[in-house]
């Protein structure tokens, strides 16, 4: 059965699974989860052309930054699941209210993140960089700055969190693209008119990042529901953020990993990997999109309780995200020639691009479906799940792969390989679940 109204606040039956209600929610959706790897990809189009070592040290501030970006989907994820089970149980002010929660949480981790960040930034680059000092103190300097921006950031992505369990998905985008405009002017005026350097993309984040994080203030403001503290919501929220914050650390601890053992190859290894890592990201979270509407969808259909369309959701989401995955990987294979030399004109480092784009593009399709069932099971609250396989992958699979790479000398397609086989690995695990029934646990919390 159809949901009966996607405006902000009203009530939700059941979740629609025809592909168009979909794309209704995925493709602002899409807007708005591509805003981060879009600041990133403006900055490496922007920045690699002052040279190799800003390159260099951009690939290794922005790694560093994901880890934010990774604490801010925790609360979006985790927002947003709880946030559309009252909408699907008909309680659209609690539902807000879960996003106000998100929000304390927002503005408290930003600030913890800026303080411990300026302590730890030089310690970590230089661990980082692999003895290069060049790199390592660019890298400290992009970074001291980009930190400032971590509550805004945060914010932004609570608000996105619970608007897309309310399924309001389209003022979000509207946020998001603000937020971006402003950078991508910003970044190359402060870069070169201003002569600022590498430091002038970091500030454009900070002030495009700070503007869109009032903007998500300003929508709970004119919601006109409480705005104190709430600490049995707070719990609650906590509660799911821990599952998500292990899986998600687990993920950044693979991507630092990779970074280190790629910049102890060499600057163009590190490059190249910095292009091609970011392309990864920017379609992860183009096909994340997906999840976005499965969590929404799922949510509210489990919400109101009917686990059969939850499950049907399921089915329609994974072969959504399948097509997709395909999709991309035929675009960026027929950009391999093209795309890298958009961000670097150094031959060395377009070569080791090519090098990597083979296990890019073969790595889009198993991503389109994993990203898709991540979001049913995300939108189930079936966290502890995918905690527990995340682990599984990284510290069974990817960790001693990435490593024996590193030991055995095999460069790039070593890391990348190692990339490869964590995505298989969660790919049968999610398979394999969401063909069960154990996840789909119908009420307006679970």
């Amino acid at each position: 059965m159809p949901v009966q109204s996607t405006e902000p606040g009203s009530p939700v039956v059941a979740a629609a699974v025809d592909a168009r209600r979909v794309a209704a929610l995925a493709l602002p959706s899409l807007v708005v989860l591509a805003a981060e790897p879009l600041y990133v990809l403006v900055d490496t189009a922007v920045v690699g052309h002052l040279g190799r070592t800003e390159l260099a040290a951009l690939a290794l501030g922005g790694g560093v930054m994901a880890v934010v970006a990774f604490l801010g989907n925790v609360l979006a994820y985790g927002t947003t699941g709880r946030a559309a089970r009252r909408f699907g149980a008909q309680d659209v002010t609690q539902a807000v209210v879960e996003g106000v929660q998100a929000s304390w949480l927002a503005v408290a981790v930003g600030v913890l993140v800026i303080i411990v960040g300026q302590v730890v930034v030089g310690p970590v680059t230089r661990a980082l960089a692999g003895g290069d000092q060049a790199v390592a103190a660019a890298a400290e300097t992009w970074l001291r700055v980009a930190l400032l921006g971590a509550p805004g950031i945060l914010l932004a992505l609570a608000g996105n969190g619970w608007m897309r369990g309310v399924q309001d998905a389209r003022t979000p985008m509207w946020y998001v693209l603000a937020a971006f405009g402003l950078s991508g002017v910003l970044c190359p005026v402060l870069v070169y008119s201003a002569g600022l350097g590498l430091v002038g993309s970091a500030i454009a984040n900070v002030i495009a990042q700070a503007v869109g994080g009032v903007l998500f203030v300003s929508a709970l403001v004119r919601r006109k529901v409480p705005l104190a503290p709430r600490w049995d919501v707070l719990r609650g929220q906590l509660a799911v953020s821990r599952d998500l914050v292990v899986r998600g650390a687990s993920f950044q601890a693979c991507f630092l990993s990779a970074a280190a053992v790629v910049a102890r190859v060499s600057a163009a290894a590190l490059g190249a990997h910095q292009i091609a890592l970011q392309l990864w990201f920017f379609c992860a979270l183009a096909l994340d999109a997906v999840a976005i509407a499965a969590q929404s969808l799922v949510g509210a259909a489990l919400g109101a309780g009917d686990p059969a369309v939850a499950r049907e959701v399921a089915g329609r989401v994974g072969r959504i995200g399948l097509v997709c995955g395909v999709a991309l990987a035929v675009i960026i294979g027929a950009g391999a020639f093209v795309l890298p030399a958009a961000f670097s004109p150094d031959p060395d480092v377009r070569a080791q691009a090519l090098v990597v784009w083979p296990w890019l593009v073969g790595m889009l399709p198993l991503g389109g479906l994993v990203f898709a069932l991540d979001g049913v099971l995300i939108g189930a609250g079936d966290v502890r799940f995918l905690r527990n396989l995340t682990l599984v992958a990284a510290l069974g699979f990817f960790l001693p792969l990435i490593w024996l790479a590193h030991g055995l000398r095999l460069g790039l397609p070593g890391v990348w390989f190692a990339l490869a086989i964590f995505m298989v690995v969660r790919l049968v695990g999610l398979v394999l679940r969401a063909r069960g029934t154990r996840w789909a646990v119908a009420g307006a919390v679970r």
